[in-house]
């Protein structure tokens, strides 16, 4: 099993509630002994995961940052679908997709994962090249969403999305330009909700293959939101519209 590091204390004690099985090893700050790392310790042991003793110089150069909060662990990847036939044969209900078309900020794209967890989103997707990809410090910023979301990455981004519409998926895509606003989208059945990259938005082919296009009303000074917080609106008003009546 392919394992990566994660680090912080979100994302690491999301992976040990939901599956301390995967943790191979804990490393954790020696010098720091406050009640959040007790706590984080006690359910490490009380898991039987390896602890291991590290200064911060140490942890840094495992992880390549300093933002490591003191804690580090090495896991193995989780048994979330991998693909999106395995993915839509489980999902009970309609589904309800993101698909993000070129995101490159680490922080973006793990502020994209929490929400959908927050929202309910079965499964985020994205390309597999020009796209930051699922690394540590997204799996960090994620606060845990990368071991309950599936982030499934695909080759070709438009045969996918012309494939989820055979399945009968219906595919909104945001856009500044588009003629009609969020609320004017209908997102109760089967829903891939899609987002442009940070600064381009989405590319011409992406673009073409949308069912529809839609726009966040703006009502201040600034002309757009960014991506992870574009798709929290997007996302909760799927929601909301799924509500019982």
């Amino acid at each position: 099993m392919k394992s990566k590091m994660i680090f912080g204390f979100h994302a690491v004690t999301s992976r040990i509630r939901h599956e301390a099985s995967s943790v191979e090893e804990l490393y954790v700050d020696a010098d720091r002994n406050d009640a959040r790392m007790r706590d984080l310790l006690h359910a490490a042991k009380a898991a039987g995961v390896r602890i291991i003793q590290a200064d911060d110089q140490r942890l840094s150069n495992i992880v390549g940052t300093r933002r490591h909060q003191g804690v580090v662990a090495k896991a193995g990847e989780l048994s979330l679908a991998r693909n999106l036939d395995e993915l839509l044969d489980v999902v009970e209900g309609p589904p309800l997709l993101l698909i993000l078309d070129g995101i490159t900020d680490p922080h973006n794209l793990g502020a994209c994962l929490r929400v959908a967890d927050g929202a309910g989103a079965h499964a985020v997707i994205a390309p597999k090249d020009r796209a930051v990809g699922l690394n540590a410090t997204a799996m960090k910023v994620s606060s845990g969403a990368s071991d309950t979301v599936p982030y499934i990455t695909v080759t070709n981004l438009a045969r996918t999305m012309r494939d989820l519409k055979d399945r009968g998926v219906w595919l909104i895509g945001m856009a500044d330009d588009a003629d009609k606003d969020l609320y004017a989208g209908d997102f109760s059945g089967p829903t891939a909700l899609v987002m442009g990259s940070e600064g381009e938005g989405m590319r011409r082919l992406t673009r073409e293959t949308c069912d529809i296009l839609v726009s966040i009303p703006m009502f201040g000074s600034v002309e757009s939101l960014n991506v992870s917080v574009a798709s929290g609106v997007c996302l909760y008003e799927a929601r909301r519209q799924r509500l019982p009546k």
